[in-house]
């Protein structure tokens, strides 16, 4: 093996490694910017595209994050709903039960939306849109909760709450990244 060929060798055994290091150190860095370390660590670390992702592209790992817990609590939701069918004896608070959760998964299905909207904002570089977006997908989770509120005899579900609190924590996680950005 030539002197040329072993160079090349070993700077292409080499240069990976330096290079994931270095996108190592940028995830560290940002997370650290965010509420929530653990959180961001292990959400960006569970995509492998991070690895090769500047600041904003860590952005949107988050919210694409944020968007799927979303959809799937809204879809959780759906699947809580009675279906045409079944007996709920017609009391009030199983008519207001439904009636809230069915407004809940519609909320969450408002915060999916909202995180890809600033998607998009991320793409077009306008931070300040993507921050309100995110903020309102946080938002909508609030007014989930809220809602039960209304109608005291009807308890928040405590899964509900797990996934609220999951949301609202990726939601701050995504907002401390766009402080980076400078929005």
């Amino acid at each position: 093996m030539g002197m040329k060929n072993l160079v090349m060798l070993f700077l292409f055994l080499v240069t990976p490694t330096t290079f994931v290091a270095a996108d190592q150190t940028l995830i560290q860095k940002t997370c650290r910017s965010t509420l929530y370390y653990a959180l961001c660590m292990s959400s960006l670390k569970s995509d492998p595209t991070s690895l090769t992702a500047d600041t904003k592209g860590l952005a949107a790992i988050m919210v694409s994050i944020g968007a799927a817990n979303a959809t799937a609590t809204s879809t959780y939701l759906s699947s809580q709903l009675p279906t045409s069918g079944a007996n709920n004896h017609n009391n009030n608070n199983n008519k207001n039960r439904t009636k809230l959760i069915r407004q809940c998964s519609e909320k969450y299905a408002f915060a999916a939306e909202a995180l890809r909207a600033s998607l998009k904002d991320l793409a077009d570089e306008t931070y300040d849109y993507a921050y309100m977006h995110v903020a309102a997908a946080a938002d909508y989770a609030n007014v989930c909760r809220n809602g039960f509120k209304v109608f005291p005899t009807v308890a928040y579900p405590a899964t509900l709450r797990r996934r609220e609190e999951g949301l609202k924590r990726i939601c701050r996680v995504v907002l401390g990244i766009l402080d980076l950005l400078g929005w």
